[in-house]
């Protein structure tokens, strides 16, 4: 397995260590929901070396995003950072991923599990375009924190003034524990006010100790963790809520996908709208007070038909009830419907809703 710069760090202050996306990564540190409650409480720290990291280059570098991801990347304003998807022609995904413009190329983060896919989707498009991609994922890292407490953590290890004017999704370069030409952005993957950093392998551990020295509210917390407050905060997992048999039509992602004259033709475009005219199902989500936790591929029904299917589902201490997402039928899928999900041959009470359970950066309206 890879390991990020921290793996040691990890072991010395008592990770559990498992296997993710091909990488040795962190769990959790103690209880996930304690975890949870840390960071919605007070601030997280964790490790994310094990997300995909790639710069395009070149006169053509913007043109040739746009040619094979969903969102109009060339309508980002230098400094800012925009969601898209990368799609086969059927509209089928292969990643989600973040996508920074910067002043002479485009920064790419994509997940673990599917960066080698990706980087060889790029390169089987590249064609004439006159780019160059690079892979950056194993000389550097990247790290979260996240939290209420994060800009104030944050700030008081960076350059005055950068961090407090840093609006949502947008990026900026700032020392960081005495590390200039840190990059900064202001995203994250659990629903908090959060911060992600980037920095060069050498410099990791650094900042990783100087971040947690910061302040006392700061602890590391794990994947499990990350799970649940990206579950929480209504986001997509790769895997689960979007896979080759959801398209992010369904996925409710379409704030992520340009059907502009001025974007032009990209992969999957028209599939894309068909399904955007027709849809077959719907992603919502679901609590249920019953003793059962959802898991992923628990069946939904209404009376004797079937209705769904359950993507993730988990213990949401933040609403102190079960919570899960799940694929139903369009015309069920309204806030209040009641369902009933079926799990080893006993049916469990469930209630659907509105997405996201929680979120500080995108609260319900």
């Amino acid at each position: 397995m890879k390991r990020t710069p921290l793996h040691d760090c990890h072991e010395a202050l008592g990770g559990r260590m498992i296997e993710f996306g091909g990488w040795s990564m962190p769990v959790q540190y103690g209880p996930i929901l304690e975890e949870v409650r840390q960071v919605r409480e007070r601030v997280g720290l964790f490790d994310l070396g094990h997300m995909g990291r790639v710069r395009v280059l070149g006169p053509d570098a913007l043109r040739y995003i746009d040619r094979i991801a969903t969102n109009h990347c060339e309508r980002i304003p230098q400094g800012s950072i925009r969601y898209a998807l990368f799609c086969r022609p059927d509209g089928s995904p292969i990643d989600d991923l973040l996508v920074y413009r910067e002043p002479e190329s485009v920064y790419l983060v994509i997940n673990a599990a599917n960066t080698d896919a990706d980087l060889e989707w790029m390169a089987e498009h590249l064609g004439e375009a006159d780019a160059v991609i690079e892979d950056l994922t194993a000389s550097t890292t990247m790290l979260a924190l996240q939290g209420p407490r994060s800009t104030e953590v944050l700030a008081s290890v960076c350059s005055p003034g950068d961090i407090e004017a840093l609006g949502y999704y947008k990026f900026t370069t700032t020392s960081v524990c005495g590390v200039a030409g840190t990059r900064v952005s202001r995203t994250g993957y659990t629903g908090e006010v959060g911060y992600e950093i980037y920095v060069a392998n050498d410099d990791a551990r650094g900042v990783w100790e100087g971040l947690l020295a910061a302040d006392a509210a700061v602890r590391p917390i794990g994947l499990g963790a990350r799970d649940t407050l990206r579950l929480e905060a209504g986001m997509a997992l790769y895997g689960h809520e979007i896979d080759p048999t959801h398209n992010p039509v369904e996925a409710g992602l379409s704030f992520a996908i340009s059907f502009s004259a001025e974007k032009g033709d990209w992969i999957g475009r028209e599939a894309l709208r068909a399904a955007g005219a027709a849809p077959t199902r719907a992603l919502v989500g679901l609590t249920t007070d019953g003793r059962r936790v959802p898991r992923r591929g628990y069946g939904l029904f209404q009376g004797d038909e079937p209705a769904g299917e359950v993507c993730s589902g988990a213990v949401s201490p933040t609403l102190d009830t079960n919570i899960a997402t799940a694929y139903v039928r369009p015309e069920l899928a309204s806030a209040g419907t009641r369902l009933e999900m079926d799990i080893r041959g006993r049916r469990q009470a469930v209630v659907l809703c509105d997405l996201p359970f929680y979120s500080r950066t995108r609260p319900k309206s």
